[in-house]
């Protein structure tokens, strides 16, 4: 499981992420809201920590944005200030949970799993979900994540993707796709196949550094984040 901590308390924030390492969590750790908000756009994790006071974006302005494209993933926040108006503002933001600083961190670890136990009974099973780097392919409920947000894709588009996620790295050739896609239902000579990849291309790798959809000259296609 895979957390993000937004906290601008280095001995805290060192200390925290120690903790959660310990008991088997990876932590990366984010000083400022702006930063914070950078990282989640190319990075996918299970749960964020969300200081209040830090620099450049607060952390109930981040939480307000998370929540704008991302209504699942547990958010808690820890912070100094205690009174029912500032939890109230957190909750009204969709925040999941409010600790009060100072907090034993034995706390914040029941809390943490219990929201991610609370989480999985919605999320589908293991089989049905593809992650690739920070792509997320849900077959159960035919929907596709990147960074966090979600990519609309046409039937067509979502099945090629499928296809080409569930070959684990290896190239699929113009032929296999027609197969397993389309069933045959076209002339193989035509360009639909490349048609589709720079679709997906345009959808899936556009906006992100790493590019996910790759051309092998002569073989055909796979999707590798390498």
């Amino acid at each position: 499981m895979n957390i993000l901590l937004l906290e601008d308390d280095l001995i805290l924030s060192a200390e925290l992420c120690r903790f959660l390492e310990s008991n088997n969590f990876t932590c990366d750790k984010i000083y400022d809201g702006e930063t914070f908000l950078r990282q989640i756009k190319n990075n996918t994790y299970d749960l964020y920590l969300l200081d209040i006071n830090v620099p450049k974006v607060n952390g109930l302005d981040v939480c307000q944005t998370i929540r704008s494209f991302d209504k699942n993933t547990p958010i808690i926040i820890i912070s100094a200030y205690g009174d029912i108006s500032d939890k109230k503002d957190a909750f009204t933001r969709l925040a999941d949970d409010y600790l009060v600083k100072p907090f034993q961190f034995e706390e914040l670890l029941l809390r943490i799993n219990s929201l991610l136990r609370r989480k999985a009974p919605s999320d589908a099973s293991d089989q049905d979900i593809i992650r690739i780097d920070d792509l997320i392919i849900n077959k159960t409920e035919q929907k596709v994540y990147r960074g966090g947000n979600e990519i609309t894709l046409t039937l067509k588009e979502f099945q090629l993707l499928v296809y080409l996620a569930e070959a684990q790295g290896r190239t699929v050739s113009k032929q296999q796709i027609t197969e397993h896609v389309w069933e045959h239902n076209f002339n193989t000579n035509t360009n639909t196949v490349e048609v589709y990849i720079n679709f997906l291309r345009k959808k899936i790798d556009k906006d992100f550094k790493i590019k996910l959809i790759h051309t092998r000259s002569g073989f055909g296609y796979y999707l590798s984040p390498l």
